[in-house]
């Protein structure tokens, strides 16, 4: 699942639509996680911004050959609740990724090891890495998806805003980040986009690791 509904307040401009090498953030999104991923929901703010959305994926050459749907929020105003909410529901695997689309480091191979954590221990319900200062990373996690989904529908019938919410009913696989610099030594995946000076910093980084 990929929330793409989110304002960009601080940026000032649009995160799905940033663009790096030629082409949109969520387009290249769509193409890392298509490497693992069965199918890829992308929710948007509303109707009109997902069809545009798909506008922009489907004119893109070289679309990943994974099914790609749409939905959006399903409580305007209720940020990252209501679009797991949306993706949670219009998803069918038993497992679901969840993600931003402003990580224009995204790993692949990070996030086939994070299903592969939540598919392979028992009794949890979601593999959710977990900073140094135990900080969660809830928007690059793995969630059993009908018991995430129930949690986010109570938060929202709660009028629960915080996406730390849902997680206080799950019985949480705490995955250090640390764990994962053997596969991504500078944890670049989880580098996301809130600020004009993370997007420079960001394009100055993605020039140095061109090959």
């Amino acid at each position: 699942m990929i929330l793409a509904g989110g304002n960009s307040s601080r940026l000032g401009e649009e995160k799905s639509l940033l663009i790096f090498d030629g082409k949109p953030l969520i387009f290249r999104t769509v193409e890392t996680l298509a490497k693992v991923a069965d199918e890829i929901v992308i929710v948007a703010r509303d109707g009109r911004h997902a069809r545009r959305l798909e506008g922009i994926i489907t004119a893109c050459s070289g679309s990943p050959e994974v099914e790609i749907s749409f939905s959006w929020d399903s409580v305007s105003g209720f940020g990252p609740v209501a679009g797991l909410d949306a993706g949670l529901s219009k998803a069918r695997g038993a497992f679901a990724f969840a993600t931003g689309c402003d990580l224009p480091f995204l790993n692949a191979t990070v996030v086939d090891w994070l299903f592969e954590i939540a598919e392979s221990k028992e009794g949890y319900d979601a593999a959710v890495p977990v900073q140094p200062n135990g900080f969660f990373e809830p928007l690059h996690s793995v969630y059993g998806r009908e018991k995430m989904g129930e949690s986010c529908r109570r938060a929202l019938q709660n009028g629960e805003r915080r996406i730390h919410a849902p997680l206080q009913e799950l019985c949480v696989n705490r995955v250090p980040m640390e764990l994962l610099r053997s596969i991504d030594p500078d944890l670049l995946s989880f580098f996301n986009l809130n600020t004009r000076q993370d997007l420079e910093r960001a394009r100055a980084l993605w020039h140095k690791r061109k090959p």
